[in-house]
């Protein structure tokens, strides 16, 4: 699969993409770095995630990520 239209790098995304092992598809939440014909690569909270594109399953933007609130005393 192809990322759909309009994300472009700089863009807040999620990527379902498939991996080895006993959970075929994991989630990859970040900001698009860069984008090719044969892979991704998304900066998330845990570092760089590259994915070549004939894993993603599933792309799309997401809103900027909410403030967390002020705990309370």
């Amino acid at each position: 699969m192809t990322l759909p239209e309009g994300l472009e790098p700089g863009s807040r995304i999620v990527v379902r993409y498939r991996i080895d092992g006993p959970l075929p598809l994991t989630d990859a939440l970040g900001v698009l770095l860069s984008k090719d014909a044969e892979s991704i690569s998304v900066q998330t909270k845990r570092g760089v995630v590259v994915i070549r594109s004939s894993d993603i399953v599933a792309a799309k933007a997401v809103p900027a990520a909410a403030r967390r609130r002020a705990q309370r005393a």
